[in-house]
This record gives C-alpha cells, structure tokens and sequence, in this order.
C-alpha cells in the first residue's frame, strides 16, 4: 500500500472539467490527484515559415508552472529572462505527443497552440499536461470543424500520458511527488489507441536493469487511460 493509500497499479483520481475558459477554442483543466493543469488550445490562420505553401498545418506547445504551485514559491521564468532547459524540453515532448494525434495533411496551413499551466503540482505534470492537451485538442478540432473551415477530421486518435516508477523492486504507477522523489528510477510514457510507445524519458539513479521491468507497466496504461 501506498502513502495516499492506492495499489501499486493504481491510478490517482483523474477528472477533465472542459470548456474550463471562455475564450480558447479548446480548455481543460485536468486533474490527476493534487496535481492541477489548465490545458488550453487556440486555433490560428498561418504556419510557421518553413511550411509555407506545404498545405500542412502544425502543433505546438508551450508548458509553465504558477510560481506558486509548489510547496514553496518559485520565480517567474519570464522574470528571469529565459526558460529552463527542463522547460524547454517538456514543450518538446507535449508537442511531439499531441502531433501524433493529428493528420497535419488535414489540418490546413493552421497552427493550433496548446498552452499548459501548472496551477498546482504533485508529480507528474507533464503527463498531465499532456493528456489535458490532448482532450483540449479534440475540442478545437470540433469547433473549427463546425465553422467549416476544415475539409475532412484531421484526428487519427487518442494519446495519454502516465509516469511509472520502480523503488525496491516494485513498479508504480502514476507517481506523486513524493514517490517521484524518491523512486529509484522513473519513465513517463505516452501511447496512443494503438499501444505503441511514442516516447519515454528514464532517470536512472541505481540500476539500467530496472528500467525493463518498467516496461511491463505499460499495459496499464492501456485498460486505464485509453479504453
């Protein structure tokens, strides 16, 4: 049993609250236990300058944390001047993750950008982050859709994200903070309806070998987060 009293495969109690805002043609706030995400999508005419004139559109994303959605309060990273290299790459993986769900062909030259704040954190954000922005991402799918502008569904399926951990030989799921801090190694997952892995992040502290047994947890996700 667990410190907040779950099974080892046990997931937090996950709830999505959409059209949370008024103004983004998609929102979500999602929360997986204490952790709390605002996931928001806004659709725009053009893409990046690289594909211009490709009739492709694109997805991007952009991921920051309240100052104070820890225990203690943390700098704005605009007041510092620049994003933290942890930043930086969270928005890769969230962008990399919601593109999967997404015929780009069908998107048209429009840009949809998926903004996720963390208002409160309790371990695994960017997991949250990432499945928040994925239901917020079907929404503005629907509301482009309604307004004619797209000429077929662009949506290919579902993507969700979890963390797994091992600490003393047991792999858990769906890591707090506290078992985040102190598991022996840790991955996050993505998958799709398919099941394929589309990426993983491993922090390794003790032994390579443990981040196979992690591997075995991915048919949770399966039954818990895609069915």
């Amino acid at each position: 049993m667990r410190i907040d009293n779950r099974e080892l495969d046990q997931l937090r109690s996950i709830s999505f609250e959409r059209h949370y805002t008024k103004h983004a043609e998609g929102s979500v706030l999602v929360s997986f236990g204490d952790t709390k995400v605002l996931c928001t999508a806004s659709v725009e005419s053009g893409v990046p300058r690289w594909l211009k004139g490709k009739g492709k559109g694109w997805i991007t994303a952009e991921y920051g944390m309240l100052p104070r959605a820890t225990n203690t309060r943390n700098q704005r990273e605009a007041a510092r001047g620049k994003q933290s290299g942890r930043t930086q790459e969270i928005q890769r993986l969230i962008g990399r993750s919601l593109r999967a769900m997404i015929d780009l062909s069908k998107l048209g030259e429009n840009t949809i950008y998926l903004d996720c704040d963390v208002l409160q954190a309790d371990g695994g954000t960017r997991t949250a982050s990432i499945t928040g922005a994925a239901v917020a991402l079907i929404d503005a799918l629907e509301t482009i859709q309604k307004s004619k502008k797209l000429k077929a569904d662009p949506l290919i399926g579902l993507v969700a994200a979890v963390s797994v951990g091992m600490k003393g030989g047991e792999a858990y799921l769906d890591l707090n903070y506290e078992e985040d801090s102190s598991c022996d190694t840790d991955l996050n997952v993505v998958m799709t309806q398919k099941v394929s892995l589309l990426s993983f992040k491993v922090r390794l502290k003790k032994s390579r070998s443990l981040a196979l047994k992690q591997t075995l947890c991915c048919h949770w996700l399966k039954q818990a987060l895609l069915n």
